[in-house]
């Protein structure tokens, strides 16, 4: 086991489903309960990575993190420098790559909640905030549960966007997917066998989680 190589995984995983949460929140209740003009287009948006190769993503986040590149020369001139081959980097393309991750599961349960329960909610008194924290996420928790195990698997699993954007830098951009595939280009398959294993054992229990929240708000509607 690559034990600095999953730690740099695991640092990843957490501060993605951290800071993802809120933006999930956020866009997933504004998809759910709002109508405007160009809702399909920031839904199309927001799930393109799912259909994106990873490696396609991977070139352009690095293309717009280099510094003659307006994002990432703005950033370089405000931190002092840039964002590829940084752990900063890996985590800004990793909040691109499962935002639909967070967003989608969180919009799917928010759109379960009727609205006039929400309306119910303002005739008896309750301020928007108040109905949100004390009606909708009771409610929605399911989603969110299901929104951070998916974000936290893909990212212990992504491949493609990592290595193009910060390659792999021991202890700082070598994530346990890379380390695997290093494995197995020095003919070590026994090493790349027991990182595989965990990973697959965290994808299972993930998918384990989700069908098993799925199930439960179908038995609650029943």
């Amino acid at each position: 086991m690559d034990w600095t190589a999953l730690s740099v995984s695991l640092r990843l995983a957490a501060f993605t489903c951290l800071l993802l949460l809120p933006v999930g929140l956020w866009m997933g209740r504004t998809l759910a309960t709002t109508r405007f003009r160009g809702k399909p287009l920031c839904e199309a948006l927001v799930a393109l990575p799912l259909v994106m190769p990873p490696t396609v993503l991977g070139f352009y986040l690095m293309q717009a993190f280099g510094v003659e590149a307006p994002f990432g020369g703005l950033w370089a001139r405000v931190f002092g420098s840039g964002l590829n081959f940084t752990f900063t980097g890996i985590l800004i393309a990793s909040l691109v790559a499962n935002l639909p991750f967070a967003v989608q599961p969180i919009q799917r349960a928010f759109e379960t909640v009727p609205a006039n329960l929400r309306e119910a909610a303002w005739c008896s008194g309750l301020s928007p905030w108040q109905t949100f924290l004390r009606i909708e996420l009771p409610l929605v928790w399911p989603g969110i549960i299901s929104a951070l195990a998916l974000t936290f698997a893909h990212t212990l699993g992504e491949f493609g966007v990592i290595l193009m954007v910060g390659g792999a830098i021991d202890g700082e951009t070598r994530t346990l997917a890379i380390a695997i595939y290093d494995r197995v280009q020095a003919f070590d398959e026994a090493g790349a066998g027991i990182m595989s294993a965990m990973l697959l054992l965290v994808s299972f229990l993930t998918i384990g989680v989700v069908y098993g929240l799925a199930g439960r708000r179908r038995w609650r509607r029943a």
